[in-house]
């Protein structure tokens, strides 16, 4: 058992039909049949969407996608139109609020790996591949792969595990065309964050995107990209293959859920506690920091 501790009501805006309350983010149908997205402050750990809040996380989420679509511009079209908040929406939107095109979206969580880790560690471990696709012996924990791989998974509900599966069946559930076009675009995005990611002294580990169809055929690139949601950030001067990686992202979080102090029994069917607020401050600042630190701007 999984899901939201405390599932939100959603804000209900004049001209606006809501379509679907998600882990991150809520979402809306304008009376042009565009979508809003707004991303709220709200954080998962466990598959569990917990009952404390990371002030600013939504924004930081929403602002960081923008300056990431801007340098992938020539790489793949995405599906951002605008930022202006709709009539009558509260003034909290303001920053964390996308008007989005409406796309068939394709169900594959596309996943690019340039180190293993993760769920793909798990799996190396086991039969020494991820998503069938053979790797070296003796890679490690933190290990950086002889080149990107793209290791698919299919799209879960809130509260269950999205499940690694092979290229062959992501063609075989979308057609061969889509599928390379996926494996395509995943390699050259997560690439190309790779190299802006490593000139600023930050290793991009893994990512995970979603794309959809616009006009049924031309790809793309959706929902959030590139951000400690979505991706695996390691601080390039602390990487050390065989351990853990530090993180910029809600490792905090889930230290904090797994420690004594909490009491909390990941095991059990009991939602998880309410976050102190230190774990809180050092979440949101590893958000900020992450922002600042690929983005070459202060957060404010």
């Amino acid at each position: 058992m999984s899901g939201f501790v405390e599932k939100p009501e959603p804000i209900q805006v004049p001209g606006l039909v809501h379509l679907h309350t998600g882990k991150v983010r809520e979402l809306y149908q304008n009376e042009a049949g565009d979508l809003v997205m707004v991303a709220s402050d709200r954080i998962s750990a466990f598959d569990w969407v917990l009952p404390t809040e990371i002030p600013d996380k939504g924004r930081i989420l929403t602002q960081l996608s923008l300056w990431w679509f801007d340098q992938l511009a020539d790489l793949v079209p995405n599906h951002v139109l605008g930022t202006e908040l709709p009539a009558g929406a509260p003034a909290d939107w303001a920053g964390r609020a996308l008007v989005c095109k409406s796309l068939q979206m394709v169900p594959v969580e596309c996943v690019a790996r340039g180190y293993l880790t993760g769920s793909g560690l798990v799996e190396y471990k086991e039969t020494r591949t991820v998503c069938g696709l053979a790797l070296p012996e003796g890679l490690v924990d933190g290990s950086e792969l002889p080149a990107p791989i793209f290791t698919p998974a299919t799209k879960a509900e809130v509260g269950e595990h999205d499940e690694n599966v092979s290229y062959e069946e992501v063609a075989r559930q979308v057609g061969a065309d889509t599928a390379a076009q996926l494996r395509q675009a995943t390699l050259a995005v997560y690439s190309r964050g790779r190299d802006i990611a490593r000139d600023r002294g930050i290793i991009l580990a893994d990512t995970k995107f979603e794309f959809g169809l616009e006009n049924n055929d031309t790809l793309v690139i959706a929902d959030e990209v590139l951000t400690p949601d979505s991706s695996r950030f390691w601080p390039a001067d602390q990487w050390q293959p065989g351990r853990a990686q530090p993180s910029y992202d809600k490792q905090f979080v889930r230290d904090w859920l797994t420690s004594p102090e909490s009491g909390w029994d990941r095991a059990s069917e009991q939602p998880p506690p309410p976050l102190p607020e230190r774990v809180v401050e050092a979440t949101r600042a590893k958000y900020v920091e992450a922002y600042e630190r690929l983005t070459g701007t202060t957060w404010s």
